[in-house]
């Protein structure tokens, strides 16, 4: 059975109008959350940080007690993210001159986006999510270049 152009035309068309493609706009933001998410850090502006991230991102990382040895999952939220973007680096003194912050993004799907930060001391797994138009910090598990830091 042979189809007909307009056949072929519209079936093309239903099965496009269901794509959810990302635009380069989305790339850059995504890579924006990731970037203000570490110089906050570096630059002491909590701002920055309150800008990337969900008023409930979390952060987490696996961590020792030094007591009995055993490691246990460590957690941070945003509030307390934003604090440490106040302290953290005021003195200069946390983060060489120029500090690495490589961003990966390993996926991007409709309004979820997987990355990487490759940072001096550690490296960040983040997801990012697209609410309301605006790409947003949510899901932060990161670890120590040497895990005995831990």
């Amino acid at each position: 059975m042979r189809l007909s152009i307009i056949q072929v035309i519209s079936l093309f068309l239903l099965l496009t109008s269901y794509a959810k493609a990302q635009t380069k706009q989305d790339s850059l933001d995504i890579r924006q959350v990731a970037l203000d998410y570490i110089e906050s850090q570096h630059n002491v502006k909590p701002e920055q940080f309150e800008r990337a991230a969900h008023p409930r991102m979390v952060k987490r990382t696996f961590w020792t007690n030094k007591n009995t040895g055993k490691e246990y999952l460590r957690e941070t939220f945003t509030d307390a993210m934003i604090l440490l973007s106040e302290t953290y680096n005021l003195n200069g003194d946390k983060f060489p001159k120029n500090p690495k912050k490589e961003v990966i993004i390993l996926d991007i799907y409709d309004k979820t986006a997987s990355v990487k930060l490759i940072a001096d001391d550690w490296i960040d797994y983040m997801h990012i999510v697209k609410l309301n138009g605006k790409w947003q910090l949510v899901n932060v598990l990161w670890q120590f270049n040497d895990s005995d830091k831990h």
